[in-house]
């Protein structure tokens, strides 16, 4: 059953969000009640969403006003069967689209209609695709992960998961190795000019790398606003007013500005936006390095997806009873660098996969080297599979063979 949403529904939308959500009104209203505030949940956050965003967003609203009544009606059979409460149905979840998720999820769940949900999502999706296929990348995309920082000596075996998708090298001059890295990366974006389309990530303190079209993020360099954040869910969690459900809820409603940030432009407001996201979604992202940079890797991949994105994984802290961790002492952390570099091989894995979900992906090359040391692996087309070579290489020999 369609919802009669009005405009003053968005009166409280940010600008570009109202702009586009009023000149889709007569749309919005057509569409069934348990997917029409879901589709206004990505609008609401349009101006602070990556270009890539932006454009599926919008790409769903041309597919939507293309169809015809009758091929409307028939890709949201799925979404019109679902049975809603009364609460669900009321057009006021247009002004608050976040919060009808989390009711319309914990609706589905407790009334065994999750996977006719998920279902119709992906009937929709793969129509929306069908109709509007995605446009290939404009160069290769490159993945390169940096694991091992700090550790000396290691028995555990790496690369077993890449090893039947790629070359590994046991015999590679570490030397000026991380910062030829950087140094490709920038030169990267410097080709290829888009914002948000190349991506540094540091699960420390991030290297000097200086382009406006390398976007940066690091564990080291967002240590007030995580912080911050702890300071918020520890103090939550001891007024006894917090279960998990209304935690989350409280984590999900943070504003960037609540944990410190100040955003001063466009672009400053999307990585603000998407630094908090990060913090307050990601599992484990407030307290250890390794799953900070798995998870923004994940996210980027994802959401923005990059031409380029070089992740640096570094030492997380040892595990410690959790109401010493959420209180964000960090003083007297002992940092655990074996243990990370086990926890950034299967990281970089993760990442790795990621990669493979976007377009163009056969095209695609990913590296992975351990810091300062002889061992690295490689996955182009250029290169056989599960092969391997002692041959002396360097880091520009080896990304050589990821163009």
């Amino acid at each position: 059953m369609p919802v009669p949403i009005q405009d003053n529904h968005f009166k409280d939308y940010p600008p570009e969000a109202r702009r586009v959500a009023t000149s889709h009104l007569e749309l919005l209203r057509k569409l069934p009640a348990a997917f029409a505030p879901l589709l206004l949940q990505q609008i609401q956050t349009y101006d602070w969403r990556f270009p890539a965003e932006r454009r599926d967003i919008d790409r769903q609203l041309t597919f939507l006003k293309s169809l015809a009544e009758a091929d409307r009606r028939r890709f949201f059979t799925g979404f019109e069967q679902l049975k809603l409460p009364a609460r669900l149905l009321d057009a006021k979840w247009a002004a608050s689209p976040v919060e009808f998720s989390e009711q319309l999820s914990h609706h589905l769940w407790t009334t065994d209609q999750i996977d006719a949900f998920h279902e119709a999502s992906a009937t929709y999706l793969k129509a929306v695709v069908t109709a509007i296929p995605n446009q290939p990348p404009t160069t290769h995309r490159l993945g390169i992960a940096v694991i091992g920082k700090g550790v000396e000596r290691n028995t555990y075996p790496l690369f077993r998961k890449f090893r039947p998708h790629g070359s590994r090298f046991t015999n590679v001059n570490p030397a000026n190795g991380l910062k030829t890295l950087l140094a490709y990366v920038t030169d990267r974006a410097a080709a290829h000019p888009s914002s948000f389309d190349h991506w540094y990530i540091d699960g420390g303190e991030a290297e000097t790398v200086s382009h406006p079209f390398l976007s940066s993020i690091s564990y080291r360099g967002l240590e007030q606003h995580r912080l911050a954040l702890l300071r918020k869910t520890s103090s939550a969690i001891q007024s006894g007013i917090a279960g998990p459900k209304e935690l989350l809820s409280l984590l999900h409603g943070l504003q960037p500005e609540e944990i410190g940030f100040a955003a001063t432009g466009r672009n400053d407001a999307i990585l603000s936006h998407f630094a908090t996201s990060l913090l307050t979604s990601g599992s484990g992202t407030q307290i250890f390095s390794t799953s900070f940079v798995q998870w923004a890797t994940r996210e980027l991949w994802r959401r923005a997806q990059p031409l380029t994105m070089l992740a640096r994984f570094a030492p997380r802290q040892r595990l410690r009873p959790m109401n010493e961790m959420l209180a964000g002492d960090e003083r007297t952390v002992e940092l655990d660098a074996p243990g990370s570099l086990i926890d950034a091989d299967m990281g970089a894995y993760y990442m790795w996969l990621e990669q493979q979900r976007l377009p163009g992906a056969e095209q695609s090359s990913f590296l992975i080297w351990f810091e300062d040391h002889a061992e690295a692996l490689v996955i182009s087309p250029k290169l056989p599979r599960n092969a391997e070579s002692n041959a002396r290489v360097d880091m520009r020999w080896l990304l050589a063979q990821t163009s």
